[in-house]
């Protein structure tokens, strides 16, 4: 049940990393006793490698602007309970030495950090945040954010040389390199994490702009709304539509591309959607088909609830 040590991959196993630590946290609440109680409605080749995510107002935070309201003690207990790691994501590209004393995301880390049993981690982005985590709260591992937007393949491994991160989120642009993939060694390929779901552009060149923007609004600064200059920008995310982006990762690829070249880490993106969407991610990735119902009916079916 969970990674419990993320230095010790089970080969042939695919670990994800859910969205949602603090967003989805009532939702968690049901599907982890489900997944550890009723294993035989999941595919036996995944695990949940952590659930990621940061509560509102932390100015630490990037990718997606926190929403969380949930106590964090309530949210570690949890964690701990299914021996689940937790990631807080603090991938905001724009702090500044003043915003290293920030009382909040020093606790969070402080509380993350000193917890039994898991191990905890931090998504990251800024070298400066970087260098005062490892310094301060030396018992949380570091993730190197998909807000670096890593699209050039040298650069990718040059962060998997990295010692500092246990693993690395690529751009999604870079998820079908397969022959550059595959020529890594054992151990950088066991700290690739692949961003699975992504519904962006692939042409998109605006990407960093939009991860600043979201640093931006973290850090309370008064700017400009980023408008996505990308086709069907207005249709917001639609699963369907990722489905047909050209770096997705499907169920198909993961069981009969990335886990035969020794690939293990999967990014379920998701922060800013709703509960009934990561829903979704969680049938489609983990619950086998004949068995989607009966997850469906845990979660939330109730024959007298009228949803029209």
């Amino acid at each position: 049940m969970g990674l419990l040590n993320m230095d010790k991959l089970k080969k042939g196993t695919a670990y994800y990393h859910l969205p949602g630590l603090f967003e989805f946290y009532e939702l968690y609440r049901k599907f982890l006793p489900l997944f550890h109680e009723h294993r035989e409605y999941f595919y036996d080749w995944c695990e949940i490698g952590s659930i990621y995510g940061a509560p509102a107002d932390c100015i630490w935070g990037g990718g997606r602007a926190g929403f969380g309201d949930q106590e964090p003690g309530e949210v570690l207990e949890l964690m701990q309970e299914y021996g689940i790691c937790a990631r807080l994501t603090f991938s905001n590209s724009l702090l500044e030495k003043e915003h290293l004393q920030d009382k909040k995301c020093n606790m969070l880390c402080n509380l993350f950090g000193k917890s039994e049993g898991t191990r905890n981690g931090v998504i990251v982005h800024s070298d400066l945040l970087l260098d005062y985590l490892k310094i301060n709260y030396p018992e949380l591992y570091f993730v190197s954010s998909t807000t670096k937007v890593l699209t050039d393949f040298q650069e990718l491994l040059s962060e998997i040389k990295r010692e500092e991160f246990l693993c690395v989120v690529p751009d999604f642009r870079l998820n079908k390199e397969f022959g550059k993939l595959n020529a890594l060694s054992e151990a950088e390929k066991d700290k690739v994490e692949f961003l699975c779901n992504e519904c962006c552009w692939f042409g998109c060149k605006d990407r960093k702009c939009c991860y600043e923007a979201v640093s931006r609004k973290n850090l309370g600064q008064i700017c400009p709304e980023h408008h996505c200059a990308a086709p069907d920008a207005d249709s917001g995310y639609c699963f369907s539509k990722a489905m047909t982006n050209p770096g997705f990762i499907g169920v198909d690829d993961i069981k009969s591309i990335y886990l035969p070249m020794g690939f293990s880490n999967f990014k379920i993106e998701g922060r800013g959607l709703g509960s009934a969407l990561i829903l979704e991610f969680l049938l489609y990735y983990m619950t086998k088909p004949e068995y989607q119902i009966h997850v469906r009916e845990s979660i939330y079916l109730d024959n007298m609830l009228d949803l029209f």
